[in-house]
């Protein structure tokens, strides 16, 4: 697929209004994507799991207006009316309009609400912008009815890599491939694909304890980060870095080594916030809870020979990884050790999902 395949070409149905929401979950990526070139094609492929619980609900409701000269759009989070969120809306419209012509030719009410913080490090825009991008796909298959079910979603996906990178790899489950990688044949840049080979049982359902360290704000935007890997002096090594760990992972999931798992994962979230740390200007979104919980999680499996990991986002949050097997002893341990870490006491347990979900329709 080449991005002009994804244009919108003449269709026979007219709508006047209408309504879509569309449930879609944040994911975490194992292999981390961090520096991206033109049109949000990223420097180096990546992998996640789609989370459950974790996710975002949208309604768009859409009405046909007399000027078709401008986008018209209002934005409501949790039945809050939120005109700070409509410069990226407009952004967003703006990158996929040459894909949607209609988007001009009606008035769009978009209602949102997560199932976790906004703008914590769960990445909300990952969620929120796949949910989006659902919403009017759907909009396009009520023109086009005769649009097929793997169009639909390769596209609902190109048009969620273009408001949020990672937003590309939640439509579908249980991991994604969102980047070329040469073992991968069906990988894009443009898209993100279901991880195609076999999984050991070892990975199925495995758990995601999301501790909230930070519920604020980052003091840092991702995109701010992404750009700042141009002309980084570690980008090449790390890039191919990637590619590597992804290739190690293939073969991991195949054999359900466990350890090699553990190792690649969290080298990879500790590199990510090297990569940050090492940027001009240079960040830091790691706080010192952050690496207590780090630190605990470590004694902890060097003590009980646990199959325990974490990694992270560009946030502070730390992403608790373990087997199903392993979930009653996990937790037990999160509660007495790690909770005190987080901020208010708060944590959220997910395991791995199977993407979006269309909920209601009104045509």
């Amino acid at each position: 697929m080449r991005a002009k395949d994804f244009i919108l070409k003449a269709h026979k149905n007219s709508i006047e209004k209408g309504s879509f929401t569309w449930s879609s979950p944040s994911n975490i990526a194992l292999v981390k994507y961090w520096g991206k070139k033109e049109n949000q094609i990223p420097a180096n492929p990546s992998i996640s799991f789609t989370l459950n619980n974790c996710k975002t609900t949208t309604t768009l409701s859409f009405s046909k207006k007399e000027n078709s000269n401008e986008f018209s759009f209002e934005i409501f989070l949790d039945d809050e009316k939120k005109d700070d969120f409509k410069p990226k809306i407009e952004t967003f419209f703006k990158r996929i309009e040459a894909y949607l012509p209609f988007l001009k030719d009606y008035h769009f009410k978009i209602e949102t609400s997560n199932t976790f913080p906004h703008s914590s490090g769960i990445a909300s825009s990952a969620s929120g912008m796949s949910a989006m991008a659902l919403c009017l796909m759907s909009i396009e298959k009520a023109l086009k009815p005769e649009i097929t079910d793997e169009y639909f979603t390769q596209k609902a996906s190109f048009l969620a890599r273009l408001g949020s990178g990672s937003a590309c790899r939640s439509l579908e489950g249980d991991m994604v491939v969102w980047g070329k990688h040469n073992e991968i044949e069906a990988s894009s840049d443009l898209f993100g694909v279901k991880y195609p080979f076999k999984v050991h049982r070892n990975f199925k359902n495995y758990n995601d304890t999301i501790l909230l360290v930070d519920k604020g704000e980052k003091q840092v935007s991702s995109t701010i980060g992404h750009n700042l890997m141009h002309n980084h002096p570690f980008a090449i090594e790390r890039f191919k870095q990637a590619q590597n760990n992804l290739s190690i992972l293939i073969d991991t999931f195949k054999t359900g080594d466990l350890k090699t798992f553990i190792e690649i994962v969290e080298s990879e979230a500790l590199t990510l916030h090297a990569m940050m740390m090492t940027s001009m200007p240079y960040f830091i979104l790691m706080k010192p809870n952050t690496l207590e919980i780090i630190n605990k999680i470590w004694m902890f499996r060097k003590a009980t020979n646990s199959n325990i990991c974490f990694t992270l986002d560009a946030g502070a949050n730390v992403h608790v990884l373990y087997p199903e097997n392993e979930t009653e002893t996990v937790l037990e341990f999160i509660k007495n050790e790690l909770v005190a870490y987080c901020q208010n006491g708060h944590y959220i347990c997910d395991q791995i999902g199977f993407g979006a979900k269309l909920i209601n329709q009104t045509v």
